[in-house]
């Protein structure tokens, strides 16, 4: 589907980026992961989604063939414009959802590609692979949610040195600096990467959707975590998995003196 392979296994959906020779964001592909993104929210039993990639890009950003178009007139210019919105719509829908989100940055990931890896909610990737958002050496900005989920995850001084800098780091400084949560050498990240999504996919959906929605509100303005902490707790102690799950828990520790972690 529309450069894009997909496995099922269990509760995890793993998705290949797979349009040679770089895995370029045509409209095509957009289009495919936005179908993806879609299957996911309307699925709950699909708790994972690991997004990876063939070949020694993860993602290297726009389709060049396309964005000659795009400078092609008037008429190229809004379809460009169109299709980067339509990106911005695609990105925030993986964003969005409740199911857990892993981006397995395999080679590079420069400006869209980062963009589409900054949308998941965890990144792991090569010590060796290059990744930034290089657009303003261009005269552009990075246009997919790159200025505004860059700056919500590092903090606007990093956001500004690398946005405006147009910086391209190895994958060892994005960890350093907080892009990557994890980076191991190349002969390792595949099976870093199965062993991240097994462990994820073994936890329940409500409690990854509603904790990510705790989380989420501690970084937009207006909203109050604490309340929906609340909430969330709520809801969580009637959800039937949570309450198998608990009582599993507290079968273990007969002792009324013991506590919750350390009996």
């Amino acid at each position: 589907m529309g450069g894009l392979q997909q496995e099922r296994l269990g509760n995890l959906l793993r998705v290949t980026l797979d349009e040679p020779p770089v895995n370029a964001l045509s409209r095509a592909l957009i289009e495919a992961l936005g179908q993806v993104a879609e299957t996911v929210a309307a699925d709950p039993s699909i708790s994972v989604l690991h997004l990876r990639s063939t070949g020694r890009a993860f993602c290297a950003g726009a389709n060049l063939d396309e964005m000659r178009v795009g400078f092609s007139g008037p008429q190229g210019l809004e379809q460009q414009l169109v299709f980067v919105r339509r990106l911005q719509q695609v990105f925030e829908r993986i964003e969005r959802l409740d199911a857990v989100s892993v981006a397995e940055v395999g080679g590079h990931a420069l400006g869209g590609g980062l963009e589409l890896a900054l949308a998941c909610d965890l990144r792991i990737g090569t010590a060796e692979a290059r990744i930034g958002l290089p657009e303003v050496e261009l005269g552009l900005v990075p246009g997919a949610g790159g200025t505004q989920r860059l700056t919500r995850l590092c903090g606007p001084a990093l956001a500004r040195r690398l946005i405006l800098g147009a910086e391209t780091l190895d994958g060892r400084t994005a960890e350093q600096l907080g892009l990557l949560h994890w980076a191991v050498p190349k002969a390792e990240l595949a099976a870093r990467a199965q062993a991240l999504v097994d462990r994820l996919a073994q936890l329940p959906r409500a409690a990854l959707a509603e904790a990510k929605a705790c989380i989420d509100c501690a970084t937009r303005p207006g909203t109050e975590g604490f309340e929906h902490e609340l909430v969330s707790t709520r809801r969580l102690m009637t959800d039937a998995e949570t309450q198998r799950r608990v009582a599993a828990f507290l079968a273990r520790f007969p002792s009324p003196t013991a506590s919750f972690f350390f009996p």
